[in-house]
C-alpha cells in the first residue's frame, strides 16, 4: 500500500548500517558546550533553541538529495541518523559527495546509522543519543505524522522532545499530479480494514476520496470491486497512482472497462473523483425502474444524500401507483422516487416539491436524463407551499423534519378519496409521532420495516454489508 510517507522498498542492509554502526561513536568532535565544531562555525541540534530536541525529517523519492537546507543542515550535524534501510545504503556515498563539495569538513566521521524499518528496535539508541545530547536525526517518507513513524516516537519521547520537518504525502503529491484542489478531498485506508468501509464511504457520494490500497488484498483491483457493487462505476473518474514521487511514477486514468497494467507495481493508491455521470444514449433503454443510484445527478454539497434503489423499489410498490391522477413528492431530493413512478406511470401528474436551493434544476436535468416530464417542479417549504398544488391521489412525504406532523396534517386535509400516503422513516420516534395522525385520520394504516443489504468484495469472497433500515409507515383513505 503507499501510504502517505510512502511505503519503502526495502533492501537487505545489516540493522547498523550507514557510515558507522550505531553505538560506535564515530570519533565526533565536539565543543565543551556539545556543538558539533564544523570549521569555525557551532551548529546546535535545532537551531529555534530546543538544543535537545530530536529531528524527525520527512523526505521525497529523491532521499537525501532531495531535502532542502534547514533539513540537511541537521542532518549534517548528527551524530546518530535513523533512517530506513534503503536511505542508510545511500548515506556513506551522500556523505563523501559533500565532503568533496566542500559542505562537509574532510575529518567530519559520516553519523552512526540505524535501520528504522523495525521501529521497535530505534527507541532506546534514540533516548539515549538524547540523554549524552548526540544530536540524533531520524529520516522518513513523506508526513512522519501521516500514518508515518512520528506516532510511535511522540508515544515514547512526547511532543516537546521532537522537532518535525515534513515533506510531502503521497496524497499531495497525487492531486497535484491531477492538477485538482484538495481541500474538499477526503481519505480512507484499506490497509488491515475490510472493504466495506470504503462501500460505506462511497455512500455518502464525497466529491474526492483518496483510497490507499492493501495490495495483499489487490489493491486497485479491489477499489474497482467495491464501486462496480455500489452501482457507483460511472460515477466516479478513476486515478490510479504508482510510485509518486519516484523517477518512475506513472499517473493515469482508467476507464471501467480498461485492464490494469501487467507491470502494476504494489506502491499505488487510488484517487476518486466525482463527475457527473453520462446521459444514457436512449432513457427508452434503461429499465422502467429500480435504476442504479449513479444514474442521478446530485448535489454536489451534499452528495449521497437519496433514496437508495432498494427503499426505492419498495415504496413504489407501498404507492400502489394509479394509471391517473395527481402524485405529491414532497421533499423530493433528487427526484428519484417520483421520476422513476413517472417512468411506470407516464400519465400521472407529478408534483416534486423540494426546498433546497438549485434543487428544481436538479430534478428538471434528472427528468431529461429519465426521458420523462413531471407537471411542475417547485422550490419552497411545506406545508406552506402545498397550497399551490391541486389535491392529490399520492403522497410520498419524504421530508418535513421537525413539521413532519404539520406537513402530514396538511396533507390529510388535501387527500382524494382513495388516495394513498407513503412516509419513509428513519427512526420509531418518528414513527411514535405520525402514525397516530394517520389512525385519527380514518386511514387504514400499514407499517413495515426494510433492511437490505450489498454485496461486497471480501478476500477471496463476498460479504454483505447492511445499508441504513428504513421504516415505512403508509395509510389508504377509504
Amino acid at each position: 500500500m503507499q501510504r502517505g510517507n510512502q511505503a519503502e522498498r526495502k533492501r537487505e542492509v545489516p540493522p547498523g548500517a550507514g557510515c558507522n554502526p550505531a553505538g560506535s561513536g564515530g570519533g565526533r568532535h565536539h565543543g565543551s558546550s556539545g556543538e558539533t565544531i564544523l570549521g569555525s562555525t557551532q551548529h546546535a541540534p535545532e537551531q529555534d533553541g530546543h538544543r535537545n530536541a530530536l529531528a524527525v525529517i520527512g523526505t521525497d523519492a529523491a532521499g537525501l538529495a532531495g531535502l532542502p537546507a534547514r533539513s540537511l543542515d541537521l542532518v549534517r550535524t548528527a551524530a546518530l541518523l535513523v533512517a530506513p534501510q534503503r536511505l542508510l545504503v545511500e548515506l556513506e556515498t551522500w556523505w563523501s559527495q559533500e565532503q568533496e563539495a566542500g559542505r562537509i569538513p574532510q575529518e567530519q566521521p559520516c553519523p552512526d546509522g540505524l535501520a528504522s524499518d523495525r521501529p521497535e528496535q530505534i527507541m532506546e539508541p534514540l533516548e539515549q543519543a538524547l540523554a549524552a545530547g548526540r544530536p540524533a536525526v531520524v529520516l522518513a517518507s513523506g508526513d512522519p505524522l501521516w500514518f508515518g513513524i512520528g506516532r510511535l516516537l511522540l508515544q515514547r519521547f512526547g511532543a516537546e522532545r521532537l522537532r518535525f520537518h515534513p515533506a510531502p504525502t503521497s496524497l499531495q503529491l497525487a492531486f497535484a499530479r491531477i492538477g485538482r484542489p484538495w481541500q474538499d478531498a477526503g481519505w480512507i485506508s484499506l490497509h488491515g480494514r475490510e472493504p466495506e468501509a470504503l462501500a460505506t464511504r462511497l455512500q455518502q457520494r464525497p466529491a474526492a476520496l483518496a483510497v490507499l490500497t492493501d495490495p495483499t488484498r489487490g489493491g486497485v483491483s479491489e477499489v474497482r470491486r467495491i464501486l462496480a457493487a455500489s452501482g457507483l462505476e460511472a460515477a466516479y473518474a478513476l486515478w490510479l497512482c504508482e510510485r509518486l514521487g519516484h523517477p518512475a511514477e506513472r499517473v493515469q486514468r482508467l476507464a471501467p472497462a480498461t485492464p490494469l497494467p501487467a507491470d502494476l507495481d504494489p506502491l499505488h493508491l487510488v484517487l476518486l473523483i466525482a463527475e457527473p455521470p453520462p446521459a444514457p444514449a436512449e432513457p427508452d433503454a434503461l429499465p422502467l425502474f429500480g435504476l442504479a443510484d449513479g444514474l442521478y445527478l446530485q448535489q454536489d454539497d451534499r452528495p449521497g444524500l437519496m433514496t437508495k434503489r432498494e427503499v426505492r423499489l419498495q415504496l413504489l410498490a407501498d404507492l400502489e401507483l394509479p394509471a391517473t391522477g395527481v402524485l405529491w413528492d414532497i421533499g423530493a431530493g433528487v427526484g428519484s422516487v417520483g421520476l422513476e413512478a413517472l417512468r411506470l406511470r407516464p400519465d400521472l401528474a407529478l408534483w416534486a416539491l423540494e426546498q433546497r436551493g438549485g434543487s428544481a434544476a436538479l430534478i428538471r436535468a434528472n427528468a431529461e436524463r429519465l426521458g420523462v416530464r413531471p407537471a411542475a417542479v417547485l422550490e419552497g417549504r411545506a406545508p406552506e407551499a402545498l397550497s399551490e398544488l391541486p389535491d392529490p391521489d399520492r403522497v410520498l412525504l419524504g421530508g418535513g423534519g421537525r413539521e413532519r406532523a404539520a406537513v402530514l396534517a396538511a396533507v390529510l386535509e388535501r387527500l382524494r378519496p382513495g388516495g394513498v400516503v407513503v412516509i419513509p422513516l428513519a427512526t420509531i420516534e418518528a414513527l411514535a409521532e405520525l402514525r397516530p395522525l394517520l389512525e385519527e385520520a380514518g386511514l387504514a394504516v400499514r407499517v413495515s420495516q426494510h433492511q437490505a443489504w450489498r454485496g461486497s468484495p471480501l478476500a477471496d469472497g463476498t460479504r454483505l454489508a447492511p445499508l441504513n433500515p428504513v421504516l415505512v409507515l403508509s395509510g389508504r383513505r377509504c
